[in-house]
């Protein structure tokens, strides 16, 4: 996300005409979209997005599991207060 947010900040900076961006060539004002193709095409290869999203998954069934467990009255036994 990064790299879109700067190829986007670079694009109007270039076409604004701001002294440091406008005197670059286009292949590096564009250089962050490809730098961005390319880690989520790694992302996706190495299983890192799909751990990320089973992360989640597995927080938010915990959440689930703790809010039915304190609307039953129970609580978890490491929660427990004494």
């Amino acid at each position: 996300m990064w790299f879109i947010a700067i190829g986007v900040l670079a694009i109007a900076l270039k076409l604004i005409g701001v002294a440091p961006v406008q005197g670059l060539s286009w292949i590096w004002v564009l250089s962050p979209f490809a730098l961005a193709v390319v880690w989520w095409a790694w992302s996706d290869a190495s299983g890192r997005t799909q751990r990320l999203e089973m992360d989640k998954l597995d927080q938010r069934k915990e959440e689930r599991r703790q809010k039915a467990m304190a609307a039953l009255g129970q609580q978890d036994p490491k929660s427990r207060r004494r």
